[in-house]
């Protein structure tokens, strides 16, 4: 029987984004580092992040240049959101990353941001962002280049299944945050993650977006990441009303 670990706030229904202005501060920011910091040492207890540090002025500096240089019409990635992103890309370090479903590329920054950029504490070799919708994928491509001058990061104008099925060597986190429409939404993810799967080296993550809201097609999703025989250890972080299932091959 696989042990499903979850992190949630009291106040994770009540704390809410206004898609609309997604640089809006909900909270005081003492606050919202609190609560990103409790959610990492739920993370590193249950062994999916190896240690809980990441630097908070390379954050901030981050955060300031997607307020600068971003063009986001809206997006439902909250500040705590950003924050926990950023946090286990710095912390985990991956080489190779794949975020799939990226619309104007908010949510690829979130986890790239960590290697590029003036939030980069690390050298990446590969940060891949894949958006279906052609017209989103060339915006997100301008507005990542817009602070990463150097290319380890990237859109493609693509479909995410194929590009992880079709990608040579090792993927050390998968970003799923895609959608495939009226009657599938979100059970593409385990499409994605099945096609990725033999890709993932034992200890890469795989981070869900809509873990809470993403409704009854991310039900196989989450019993294929809670399977102790399919993935090593897996946390639901509730504390917006979105949430993100961590899971680690």
């Amino acid at each position: 029987m696989a042990m499903v670990r979850e992190f949630r706030t009291d106040d994770w229904d009540n704390y809410r984004m206004d898609y609309g202005d997604p640089h809006r501060q909900l909270e005081p920011i003492e606050r919202e580092m609190a609560v990103v910091e409790v959610a990492l040492a739920a993370l590193h207890e249950a062994g999916l992040l190896p240690h809980t540090r990441y630097d908070l002025g390379k954050f901030l500096a981050f955060r300031e240049a997607v307020r600068r240089h971003f063009e986001i019409p809206w997006t439902a990635i909250s500040p705590r959101m950003q924050r926990l992103l950023y946090a286990i890309n710095a912390i985990h370090q991956p080489r190779v990353m794949i975020a799939a479903g990226v619309f104007c590329g908010n949510t690829f920054i979130c986890n790239a941001g960590a290697a590029v950029g003036p939030g980069a504490c690390y050298c990446a070799e590969q940060l891949i962002g894949v958006e279906i919708v052609p017209a989103e994928a060339e915006r997100a491509e301008r507005n990542v280049r817009r602070i990463d001058p150097t290319g380890v990061a990237t859109v493609l104008a693509a479909d995410a299944v194929q590009v992880v099925a079709h990608f040579q060597g090792p993927i050390d986190l998968l970003y799923l945050d895609a959608d495939a429409g009226p009657g599938r939404g979100k059970s593409v993810y385990l499409d994605i993650l099945q096609a990725a799967y033999d890709k993932l080296p034992r200890g890469a993550l795989v981070l869900a977006h809509n873990s809470v809201n993403g409704g009854r097609n991310i039900a196989p999703y989450l019993d294929f990441v809670r399977d102790p025989w399919r993935m090593s250890a897996s946390v639901n972080v509730v504390f917006d009303p979105e949430g993100l299932e961590v899971s680690m091959k």
